[in-house]
């Protein structure tokens, strides 16, 4: 498998393109679970198929690379991305998982998307796997898809680089307590411990989907009312974590940060670090972040280097 630092995309693959939908790539048609049953039974599907039902069921959309960077990161060897995709496709063929891919003006995305199917559901189910699929989650639209992708990639690169890490949470949910509204950080969460001390940081993806001035100003006002009425043990957090916002690139980076300043958006309690999908490629996340500070009266933008999240 190509390394993150040999990757030379200039784009990320989890931007949003112009027109872009979701296209099918799975299969039609009727598989009964004696089918299923019997595949088990005779080995074809066996314990890797279910380590990958796990994953997909707890990330709910993962392309192919992600599946294989988790497996190898819980000690599972799938031996080659290609034998990987062999068995996706045995999974998809007995409509266990479903999968799709990008189109757009420009042409097929470069991946594949994969989700549950309902036989999925009900092998996770037999294993007593919590598993809150339902059919409606795959009609997601392709910004929620990609926020999902991007933040998966994020927690990886944490997971894979950086030695302080200790745990991560797919999709926490936090709650704005004056609204009394629970969100979620589309991005997940990671906990990362160093000499007995912890930090938590959450990931909020921004893509620009239609209208995302918008939607990241509402949900940045969310997290405003949940920092400012932080006490320890708010949903789940010990002490104050630190939000991160992963943007398309660095000119999206500014961009968010100009519709949080432009709103009176700012956190007093935490400072506000950026990064992008492309940085996590890097072999340290040590100088990944980045934050806005005003010098001579215009904010400029500085790389934050932190030695916590190096190897």
């Amino acid at each position: 498998m190509v390394e993150d630092n040999q990757i030379k995309a200039q784009v990320s693959p989890f931007a949003i393109r112009e027109g872009e939908i979701k296209t099918f790539d799975g299969k039609d048609g009727y598989v009964s679970m004696n089918q299923i049953v019997h595949k088990i039974d005779i080995g074809h599907i066996n314990e890797i198929h279910f380590s990958i039902l796990e994953l997909v069921n707890e990330f709910e959309f993962i392309t192919s690379r992600q599946l294989y960077q988790m497996l190898e990161i819980k000690g599972i060897d799938p031996k080659s991305q290609d034998k990987l995709n062999n068995k996706l496709d045995q999974l998809v063929k007995s409509k266990i998982l479903t999968r799709y891919y990008f189109t757009s003006d420009e042409g097929k995305g470069i991946y594949r998307i994969y989700c549950l199917e309902k036989m999925g559901k009900y092998l996770l189910n037999s294993k007593e796997i919590d598993c809150k699929w339902q059919p409606s989650d795959n009609t997601k639209p392709v910004a929620m898809i990609k926020k999902r992708l991007a933040g998966n990639q994020t927690l990886i690169a944490y997971l894979r680089k950086v030695k302080a890490f200790e745990g991560y949470v797919v999709k926490p949910a936090i709650t704005a307590k004056v609204t009394g509204k629970i969100f979620k950080a589309t991005g997940g969460s990671v906990k990362l411990t160093k000499n007995n001390k912890s930090i938590q940081f959450l990931f909020e993806v921004i893509r620009r989907e239609d209208d995302w001035q918008k939607k990241a100003v509402d949900k940045v006002r969310l997290y405003k009312e949940f920092y400012e009425n932080f006490v320890p043990g708010d949903s789940g957090f010990s002490t104050i974590p630190q939000l991160i916002f992963v943007c398309e690139d660095e000119k999206n980076m500014a961009e968010t940060f100009r519709e949080i300043i432009t709103n009176q958006l700012e956190i007093p309690q935490i400072k506000l670090y950026f990064t992008t999908d492309l940085r996590q490629n890097k072999e340290t996340l040590e100088d990944t972040l980045v934050e806005f500070k005003l010098v001579d009266g215009k904010y400029k933008m500085e790389n934050i280097e932190l030695k916590l999240l190096g190897m």
